[in-house]
C-alpha cells in the first residue's frame, strides 16, 4: 500500500510519528522507558508523500488548488488531518489525480472538520469511485469492507485492540499486548500503565493515562454524538481494554 499524508497541526505530526514509530515520537515515560515500542514495526516504507498545509490561509481561498502542493505522487491511500475546510474541498480532485483508491478524514474536531463538509466531500469522492471514511475520533476506525481503508486497520491502526494477562489471585494485570493502536499511539501508553496495576482501579488508570497521554480530540460538546470527541475516545479505549478483559 501507497500513503500520501496531508496534514495541519499536532495531531496530524502524532499520527505520522506513531506511524513511522520515530524513536523520539513516545516520550510518555520518561527516564522510567524501558524502549517497549522498539520491537514495533515502523511503516515509513510505506508513505509516499508527507505534506503539512498552510493555516495562515485569507478568510476566503476560492482556489483551494493553488494552495495544495506539486507534483503529488501517486497512492493507494490518502489521510486528510485537521485540514483547514477550504483545503479539505480540494481532496477529491487531489485523490483522483493520484490515483488514491480511498481517502480517511479523521474528525477530532468538530468545529475544524463539521459533519455537513465532510459529508459533501465524501459524496464527492464516492461519485468518483474513491471509498472514504471519517472517522469521529479516529481511533473509532474499525474494519469497513473498503479496501485500502481496511489495510490501514489491518496494518494496526485504528480501534484499539489488545491481549491482556491477569493475576488472578492477587487481582492485577501480568501483561499488556497492543494489537492494534489508536492512530495517535495513546493505546501503547494506556497498555504501559495498565501493567502491574489492580484491576479493580482500570477504569481510574485508563482515564488517567488516556488524558496525561495526552488525547489531542477536542473537548467541546459534538452536536452528532451528544459528547465530547476526547470522552468518546476515552469510551472506546475503555471497552477496549474490557474486552480484551473478558476475552483472557
Amino acid at each position: 500500500m501507497r500513503l500520501n499524508v496531508f496534514y495541519s497541526g499536532d495531531f496530524g505530526k502524532k499520527v505520522i510519528g506513531n506511524l513511522i514509530n520515530s524513536d523520539r515520537f513516545c516520550v510518555s515515560c520518561g527516564d522510567l522507558c524501558d524502549h517497549c515500542r522498539e520491537s514495533r514495526k515502523g511503516f515509513a516504507d510505506i508513505i509516499t508523500g508527507i505534506f503539512e498545509l498552510r493555516t495562515d490561509l485569507p478568510d476566503f481561498v476560492e482556489e483551494p488548488m493553488e494552495y495544495m502542493p506539486e507534483n503529488i505522487p501517486d497512492c493507494d491511500l490518502i489521510l486528510a488531518i485537521d485540514l483547514n475546510p477550504d483545503l479539505l474541498m480540494a481532496i477529491p480532485e487531489i485523490a483522483e489525480n493520484s490515483g488514491a483508491k480511498g481517502v480517511i478524514i479523521p474528525v477530532d474536531d468538530s468545529r475544524l472538520t463539521p459533519a455537513g463538509l465532510t459529508e459533501q466531500v465524501k459524496k464527492e469522492l464516492e461519485a468518483k469511485g474513491i471509498e472514504c471514511e471519517c472517522p469521529k475520533p479516529f481511533c473509532s476506525l474499525d474494519i469497513t469492507g473498503k479496501d485500502p481503508i481496511d489495510e490501514f486497520v489491518k496494518l494496526g491502526f485504528g480501534k484499539p485492540l489488545l491481549k491482556i494477562e491477569l493475576d488472578k489471585k492477587n487481582n492485577i494485570f501480568t501483561h499488556t499486548e497492543v494489537l492494534r493502536d489508536a492512530p495517535c499511539g495513546s493505546t501503547w501508553f494506556v497498555a504501559k500503565k495498565l501493567k502491574w496495576s489492580d484491576v479493580k482501579d482500570y477504569k481510574e488508570t485508563i482515564s488517567g493515562a488516556h488524558h496525561s497521554y495526552p488525547c489531542t480530540a477536542s473537548m467541546e460538546k459534538d452536536p452528532q454524538i451528544g459528547d465530547t470527541i476526547l470522552h468518546e475516545a476515552g469510551y472506546i479505549i475503555r471497552k477496549s481494554v474490557e474486552d480484551a478483559m473478558e476475552e483472557e
